[in-house]
Formats: structure tokens, sequence, C-alpha cells
């Protein structure tokens, strides 16, 4: 039987393995953690009784993914589908809030309805086209070219200095321009604009922003146990830093070795040509997340009671200020009010916390590799829209930018994306090519956020990889061929 030795357990790494088990080969996974998972563990702490997501908290895109749908992951694990996708406070007690109706959420937004629902109706009503359009490389036409244009028209106008100008109230413009900082780009920006209407439309969809219960490791879980089931294994605490010293078998007889992992372990490999080597070291990472967990006595104490409802919430203030705070990540430094990105699952989740307390997740965006603990900026903007957070505070954990290379070795220098999120990095991502999740290597492909479609959780890039390599081998097979019995 062939063999396929896959580095990294994250969501694409076991995505690939559990296509390639299913396929026939025999699969083994290396995992330098512990645990397994990557960026979708589940850990204990800051207190006993706290349970929280290392990386991944929220997954807009995990239902909506083909392959987690082939794959029936809306079964196998514990979906929360909150009614409120996201909320994005303001000072004086006012919010947007983000409906998983769109009517509903249009509505809250007053005079700003009708633009509300210009903007985004046309995508919810087509997601699926949206999803497929965006969920693989750029270097190819879109089967659905009017999705793709409407999608497209859109990105332009929201990433230049005319998007603000679509919406006349502050609660429009926050609750876009929370979901546009999500890519930790400039803003405005093409490429936060197309994560940022990607990510609005999902919020909008059926599943909208769910959460599985119990943690992000209840994805990784059912992950191993199928990979398992088709004869698959996963050795965790094995670390791979170089390839010329990994044992992964013959390339001549149809092994594989797929790389969840930054791209930069390539750079190992002892036949990696010189132009793809350069190409590879071109890739540039940043900026990066520096992040902190907190054990709360009490839920947040907002101004705002549908913020309390929500478990995704923006903290940030006004459009205006949001792009104030990612440009100044973008220029290396930190703003004094920085775009806080925040969980609360305990407020749907009550194995998050102890009976009566909370949970809340909160990161920012910080320059690569910055030493900077977030910790009192977050709890200063959290207090701005929650007087008294600093009160219901029994512990905290933080992991600067610097430090999240040892939890995890694919950020480099803390970045949680695989590579920053620029338009030119969306072509070429690590490389131009139509095929950027096959290396020049016999035998080996990439499996990471650093190729297409990119950061989120979705196991398209681990499906990408698996599936160019069951092609490359003369044994192409589909979604349907891999998973018929999930999709009947």
């Amino acid at each position: 039987m062939v063999r396929a030795t896959v580095i990294g357990s994250g969501p694409n790494g076991l995505a690939a393995a559990v296509a390639l088990a299913r396929a026939g080969y025999a699969v083994e996974v290396l995992e330098a953690a512990e645990t397994v998972g990557g960026g979708v563990r589940t850990l204990e702490g800051p207190l006993p009784g706290y349970r929280y997501d290392v990386c991944s908290a929220v997954h807009p895109a995990a239902l909506t993914s083909p392959f987690f749908r082939a794959f029936g992951m809306a079964d196998l694990v514990d979906w929360i589908r909150p009614e409120i996708s996201y909320a994005h406070p303001l000072d004086g007690g006012r919010a947007g809030i983000a409906w998983r109706d769109l009517e509903r959420t249009a509505e809250g937004l007053g005079v700003d309805a009708r633009a509300w629902n210009a903007l985004l109706r046309p995508l919810v009503r087509r997601l699926d086209e949206v999803v497929e359009f965006t969920g693989g490389t750029m270097l190819r036409v879109p089967r659905h070219p009017v999705t793709g244009i409407r999608f497209g028209v859109r990105m332009l106008e929201q990433g230049s200095p005319l998007g603000p100008r679509a919406f006349r109230t502050d609660e429009a413009n926050a609750l876009l321009a929370g979901v546009l900082a999500h890519a930790a780009t400039p803003l405005p920006s093409p490429s936060s604009a197309a994560a940022g209407l990607l990510l609005a439309a999902q919020a909008h969809g059926a599943w909208g922003w769910a959460y599985p219960r119990g943690g992000a490791q209840r994805i990784a879980d059912a992950l191993q146990d199928d990979l398992e089931a088709h004869g698959g294994g996963i050795r965790t605490g094995e670390q791979v830093g170089d390839l010329a010293d990994l044992d992964w078998g013959d390339p001549a007889r149809g092994d594989l070795l797929v790389l969840n992992c930054s791209p930069r372990l390539a750079l190992t490999h002892p036949d990696i040509p010189s132009a793809y080597a350069q190409a590879l070291t071109r890739y540039r990472y940043g900026p990066a997340a520096a992040k902190v967990d907190f054990a709360l006595s009490g839920p947040v104490p907002w101004a705002n009671e549908r913020v309390a409802q929500s478990p995704t919430v923006h903290v940030g203030g006004t459009r205006a200020e949001i792009a104030a705070s990612e440009n100044a990540v973008a220029r290396g430094a930190v703003s004094d009010r920085p775009y806080v990105l925040a969980v609360q699952p305990s407020v749907l989740d009550g194995t998050r916390a102890p009976d009566g307390a909370a949970a809340l997740w909160a990161y920012i965006h910080v320059p690569l590799g910055s030493d900077l603990d977030p910790t009192e900026l977050v709890i200063r903007q959290v207090e701005r829209f929650a007087p008294g957070f600093r009160d219901v505070i029994l512990g905290s954990h933080a992991v600067a930018a610097s430090g999240r290379e040892a939890l995890n070795p694919s950020e480099i220098g803390g970045d949680i994306f695989g590579g920053s999120f620029s338009m030119a990095q969306a072509f070429r991502r690590p490389v131009v090519s139509a095929t950027p999740w096959r290396t020049p290597m016999r035998g080996v492909y990439l499996a990471s956020a650093s190729t297409p479609p990119g950061p989120g959780v979705n196991g398209m890039a681990g499906w990408h990889a698996a599936r160019t390599a069951l092609a490359d081998a003369g044994t192409p097979a589909s979604l349907e061929d891999l998973f018929a019995s999930s999709l009947a």
C-alpha cells in the first residue's frame, strides 16, 4: 500500500489525511504539539474549569465549506448557531447587531436598511456560489461568472475610499468595518473587502457564525476519528525541522508528503529547485495576533444588552477608528485603541466556564514578531463599552505574537493567517500557479493557509492538495467519490 505522510494536524492537514486515507493510502500524520488540531485545539485555562480555543474560536466558513459539507461535519459536531452572528458596540450604549436574519439586521439599521440589503442580499442568496468563487485559486475562470462579477464590484467599492459613503449611520459602517478588519490588512483595501464581504454574507447564511459546543477541538476530533476509522494514524510530539531527515517513503512508487505547515519547511527538501526556493523566500508573513483569554466571575457587563447576547463581538468603535487601528499595525505600530476581535463562547455554551462564570477570548493585530502583552489594551477597550469589566476578571493568560510560534510552528512570527493577506499574495500563495498545492518536488504537496483559499477553518486547502495528489497519481477522486455515504 502506498504511503502518505502529513506534517501538521490542523484542519487542512487532517482534511488531506482523511481524503487520502479514504482513497486507499496508508496515512500517518506527524504533529509537533502533544495534542491534535493545530489552530483548532481547545485547552483548559486560564483557571481550572475554563476552556479556551488556542486560535480559531468561531467558524463562519466551516459549514459552508464544500469539503466539510461532504464530510458531514454538520452532523458529527454539536454546532451552536447564534441568532446574532456578531455585534459591534459603539459609544453611548449604541451598537450594530448582525442578526443571522438579514432582514432583521437591515431593519435595525434604519435609514441604511436598503443599502445593507443591496450590498449583501445578492451574495447571501448565492452564498454557495460565492464560497466556490472564493474557495480556490484566483487563476481560474469562475463557474458562476455573474456571482463573481457581483462580488468583485462590491469588493472594489468597499475596498476603496468610496466604501463608507454607502452608509449614513455609524452602526452600518461599524458592522461592515468589523468584518473587513478580520483580514489584518490596511483599510480600505480590496483584500480586506474580499474577506469581509464573504464573512458578512456567511453571517446572514443558514448557519451564520456557528461554533462547536465544547470548543474548536471538536472539529479536529471528528476528523481524527474518521482518519483512524480508515486505517490512518497520528503521532504527536513529532517536530519536523528538516525534510532531509524525514523518512516519508519512496516518491517513485507513489508515496506522498503533504505539508500542513509553513512553506518554509519545503526549503529544507534536498531536491528543491532554486527558482521555487526563491519564490518561497519572497513569500511574506504578517501582521500577527496577540491574544488574551480571560476567566470571568460573570458575564461581560456590556452597556448594550444585545451585545451581551452575541458570542462574537468586534470592539473598536467607529469605522474610522478601526481603519486607524489597522493602518497603524501596517506601519509597524499598535494603536492605543486597537481593534479587538472578542468571543464570549459561554454566552451559549455552558461547557466553557463554571456555572455563573464566563469566558472571554480576544486578540488584537500587532506587527510580526511583536512582544507586546495585549492584556491592558484589551481591558481598556472592552471597559469602554462594558463599564466594570475589570471588576469581573478573575484571571487571564496572554500570548504575545512572538510566543505563538511555540504553540503552533505554522504561525511564523505570530501570523495566524499563513501569510499576509494582500491582493498580490491572493495570486501568489505561496507561488503564482494554477495548482499552487503542487510543488516541483516529486510527491510533495502544500496544504496549509499559505495556499488557496487562505485562512479559515474549512479544510479546503487540504482537500485541494489531496485532490491534486490523487490526480497526479492517475486516480482522480471527487468529494462525491470519497464521501458518498456522508452525502447520502
